[in-house]
């Protein structure tokens, strides 16, 4: 308490803080990045375990051998899907009836915000078709789901034959002590959307659906699958949900136990894992898978159905069945007992999934990083900020305290009188300025598509995308906009509390996007805490401008879609990367407003207004 009392005790730390503050921002920084990029190699990444006392042991018997009734199946579907050109939704209903199942169907319909070209829909209906298998040894109190997408593209022939012989194999044990659904969707995700909000009695997205007809217990866990032909050479899983979302480790490693139980190859982000962690080249390996997984979950995208059952606390897979040049082959025998394992051990669950993590990063499927390894390389990065903002508050507070100069006498900062001081004005100016442009980024660009197609040669989608890149160009004239408004009184103190707002606004927001979203937060915080730190009116302006549009939210994504397709060995040209950006304008937009994916209002509401801040700050005047 001395130390903060003694007016020159306080003077002589201040002068300690801003003679070490550059230093100390950049070992902090490197420090972030240098963890980060350590977090594949051992013994940061960990051997997965399983946690889990009920699903500790794969002492199964695994009996299904119903592969050629699953081809037979999977051709009956496939012919039927032709000849309607839909979803055969009575084929469907027949055929679960005949294999014991209770079987029900819901309609569903949606009206996109504006046409969705990646998929080529706009006015979008189907219906949904599943059947529940009523547990023989309890009450329908818990259930477990399986699940297969249809959409247009993609018509999972096979995945639906399997789920069928699956129901057939179930149907005949008396071992069940949970209810399981067998469920087959439209329209890919938006009827695994209609038929969870149904089963849940909400209505989050504006789903139009009809009421389900039948029930059963609370769902505990759910398999999604997807295969691409009756013989595949590996198994990929994805784990990544929306927002962000991870299902429970436990669930990934029982189906990695069980994969490995029956020689099947699995993989993760289509990468193989690494056999020798000894070496350089297994953890090298690693941080490819990695980094891969970090920009899958950074975009906050369901990849696949089960990312749409996390939201609703149910620890959910997908399993993609890939079939490419390797020499193994399985066929849909191995696969089906595969899944047979997993859901005979789900059963056994006493209650849900808690016991593993939540919070985690995977280089291999056999190794993670918990949340506790992982997260000081976002909190070096996040200091940079708090010194930042130190340094800025010591220059505030401390008025005329500077630097010690080489010859030891200390004297007043030129650029501070200790009688000026900072009216509020001008912050309030910049900050609500600020926050209307990021309002208009997140409303005008769905509200004005019909007007822009009605003024130009664009379709509602172009108009939306095109609305968006012009409203955040836009952005760029803000300085002149406040400098009209701003009290010219003590113009360098000014600048200083308006970069001290931003500094705290950002390190908040981005320690809030990191604890629920860790990959999100920390390549926001890679790229945009250097230019946050470096921002200031004076010195070589254009070199600071350059770095703040190179560290943008938008540019951010733009690379991120350069890095992303390099990592997964089909690069791109400029103009192939700036299509991919374009579309992913538009596809965040829609998700947002389809699913409730949040990174488009994360970065229009709160990031954007933010880089406006440091933006204002460079041109200040």
């Amino acid at each position: 308490m001395g130390l903060l009392s003694d007016p020159v005790r306080r003077r002589a730390l201040a002068r300690l803080v801003l003679r070490l503050n550059a230093p100390l921002c950049v070992l902090s920084y490197v420090a972030g990045i240098a963890w980060f990029l350590a977090l594949a190699f051992p013994p940061l990444t960990q051997r997965t375990y399983m946690s889990e006392n009920a699903m500790g042991s794969t002492m199964v018997e695994e009996q299904f051998a119903g592969g050629d009734r699953a081809r037979s199946f999977a051709r009956d579907f496939a012919a039927h899907r032709r000849k309607s050109g839909a979803l055969p939704v009575a084929w469907l209903e027949r055929t679960m009836r005949s294999v014991g199942l209770e079987v029900y169907t819901q309609s569903f319909s949606r009206k996109l915000p504006f046409p969705d070209e990646t998929h080529e829909r706009y006015m979008v209906s189907g219906t949904n078709v599943y059947g529940i298998l009523r547990a023989p040894r309890a009450a329908s109190t818990e259930s477990l789901v399986l699940t297969v997408p249809c959409s247009p593209d993609s018509t999972n022939s096979q995945a639906v034959g399997l789920l069928l012989a699956l129901a057939a194999h179930f149907r005949g044990q008396i071992y069940w002590a949970k209810d399981i659904i067998f469920l087959v969707t439209e329209q890919d995700l938006l009827g695994t959307e209609a038929w969870l909000e149904a089963y849940h009695d909400v209505n989050i997205t504006g789903m139009q659906s009809s009421p389900l007809q039948g029930r059963a217990g609370a769902i505990q866990a759910a398999v999604a699958l997807e295969l691409s032909s009756d013989v595949v050479t590996s198994l990929d899983v994805a784990v990544e949900g929306l927002n962000g979302q991870l299902p429970n480790l436990d669930l990934l490693n029982l189906f990695q136990t069980f994969c490995q139980k029956g020689g099947l190859l699995c993989t993760l982000q289509g990468k193989l894992q690494p056999q020798d962690w000894t070496s350089i080249d297994g953890p090298l390996q690693g941080l490819q898978t990695l980094l891969l997984m970090v920009l899958q979950q950074a975009s906050g995208r369901p990849h696949g159905p089960h990312g749409l059952f996390l939201r609703y606390r149910v620890e959910a897979l997908t399993i993609r069945g890939i079939n490419s040049f390797r020499q193994y082959k399985y066929d849909l025998v191995a696969v089906g007992k595969a899944l047979e394992g997993v859901f005979r051990k789900l059963n056994h669950l006493l209650e849900r999934l808690h016991q593993s993590f939540f919070f985690y990063l995977l280089p291999a499927l056999s190794r993670f990083v918990s949340i506790g390894l992982y997260m000081p390389a976002v909190g070096f990065l996040l200091l940079v900020l708090g010194l930042k903002a130190l340094e800025l508050w010591m220059q505030l507070h401390e008025a005329g305290v500077g630097p010690e100069e080489p010859g030891g006498a200390s004297g007043p900062s030129p650029l501070l009188l200790p009688t000026q001081t900072v009216g509020l004005a001008s912050l309030v100016a910049p900050l609500l300025i600020s926050q209307a442009m990021g309002l208009a980024l997140y409303i005008l660009p769905v509200l004005g598509q019909h007007v822009a197609t009605q003024h130009f040669p664009v379709a509602e989608a172009e108009a939306v995308v095109l609305t968006l890149l012009a409203i955040y160009a836009a952005g760029l004239a803000l300085p002149h906009s406040t400098q009209r408004v701003v009290s010219t009184q003590a113009p360098d103190r000014g600048w200083m509390a308006l970069k001290l707002v931003a500094l705290i606004y950002l390190v908040l927001q981005l320690a809030c996007i990191a604890l629920t979203n860790f990959s999100l937060g920390f390549l926001l915080a890679a790229t945009m805490v250097p230019a946050a730190a470096l921002t200031k009116p004076c010195g070589p302006r254009p070199l600071y401008a350059a770095l703040l549009v190179l560290t943008s939210p938008a540019a951010t994504l733009l690379g991120g879609l350069f890095v992303w397709r390099e990592l997964q060995e089909a690069p791109v040209s400029l103009a192939e990367g700036w299509q991919l950006f374009l579309a992913a304008l538009a596809q965040g937009v829609l998700e947002h407003h389809t699913y409730g994916a949040l990174l488009f209002p994360l970065l229009a509401l709160g990031l954007y207004p933010c880089w406006l801040l440091f933006w204002n700050v460079l041109f200040w005047k």
